[in-house]
């Protein structure tokens, strides 16, 4: 500020308004202090801007999954392409950090918050309890929006894909073809989103008239999606269709058939959640539900945006994921469905 306030002739405190955009200088003034700046190469410092009462600029993620999910789940980086496209729009940063536990991801939230790091927080991966996190953020007035249904983001407004409308569109599809062994290789049983999905598919079983899935929970990996599949099919009365919550164990799962010498879709059929370019690019291309993760990401920060500038926002339902049939699917064959149940 020194500096530039000698270049132009006029008081630091005639720079720091010009920088901050605050009346007392001429509009020639200002423009004579910020063409100095430039040429310098002086930039706003967030940090000092934050401690002074103004924004960080800048939004915090935590995953609470491991490191690696990053690498491999599709849906990860398409939400946050999508948060970045409406981020950068608004000079605004993303910061990520992955935590192993939910103690260390109330920490995070707390240090961000007390060093002015971000204006506000996603949180994702509801927990279907009471989850901790809601009532964490809102002792310290960070504002928040959650990743999930409704139902269990308690104050915070939530954005949100109705997935018990997903799943009931599976079921109806493959009844629709004459499955009656139906099989879920789940998500972690403690999440919102999961437990959603389970009652989906006990309902839509009912409905259907059908006996009720298996359920096998699982940490999304393709090793325990592989170690699932596999347990399942191996079992007595094996089922004849089974519905993955993720594209990597559903892809896994296409490697068990192999090892144990079963045809996709003649002896299995299998459907992914969600779709992505891994379920298009092996044969047969797997059977999934779709929708936009990106414009998903997008509406998220948006809405976290407008919350941290102090406007209201309430919960937003970003429809729901539509079934795609592809390759992976087709009424059982004689020698798979056996007798009826």
């Amino acid at each position: 500020m020194a500096d530039i306030a000698r270049r132009a002739g006029v008081s630091k405190v005639a720079v720091s308004y010009a920088l901050n955009d605050q009346p007392g200088v001429s509009d020639a003034t200002r423009a004579l202090i910020k063409g100095i700046a430039a040429e310098l190469g002086w930039r706003p410092s967030s940090a000092a801007r934050a401690l002074t009462g103004g924004r960080a600029r800048a939004v915090g993620l935590a995953v609470r999954r491991p490191a690696r999910t990053l690498g491999v789940e599709p849906f990860f980086m398409e939400f946050i392409s999508g948060v970045e496209s409406v981020l950068s729009e608004q000079s605004c940063a993303l910061m990520l950090q992955m935590v192993a536990t939910q103690d260390a991801e109330i920490e995070v939230y707390h240090r961000w918050w007390g060093e002015r790091r971000v204006d506000g927080v996603f949180l994702m991966d509801l927990r279907a309890d009471d989850d901790a996190r809601i009532r964490a953020v809102g002792s310290i007035g960070l504002p928040a929006v959650a990743i999930g249904p409704p139902g269990s983001s308690g104050a915070l407004p939530a954005v949100w894909s109705d997935d018990g409308e997903s799943m009931r569109e599976i079921v109806r599809y493959l009844t629709a073809l004459g499955h009656r062994r139906i099989a879920r290789v789940a998500g972690s049983a403690e999440l919102a989103h999961t437990a959603v999905r389970d009652a989906a598919l006990r309902e839509a079983c009912r409905e259907a008239g059908v006996p009720e899935a298996v359920v096998v929970h699982t940490d999304y990996t393709g090793d325990e999606g592989a170690r699932a599949a596999r347990a399942l099919l191996i079992a007595p009365r094996r089922p004849t269709a089974i519905v993955f919550d993720n594209d990597i164990m559903a892809v896994a799962a296409l490697s068990v058939a192999q090892e144990l010498n079963l045809s996709i879709p003649a002896d299995l059929s299998i459907v992914a959640w969600d779709e992505s370019p891994l379920t298009q690019v092996v044969r047969p291309m797997l059977s999934a539900v779709t929708r936009d993760i990106g414009a998903y990401g997008a509406r998220s920060a948006t809405a976290l945006l407008s919350l941290v500038d102090g406007g209201e926002v309430g919960d937003i339902r970003e429809g729901y994921a539509r079934f795609v049939p592809r390759g992976s699917t087709c009424p059982p064959s004689a020698r798979t469905s056996g007798a009826t149940d």
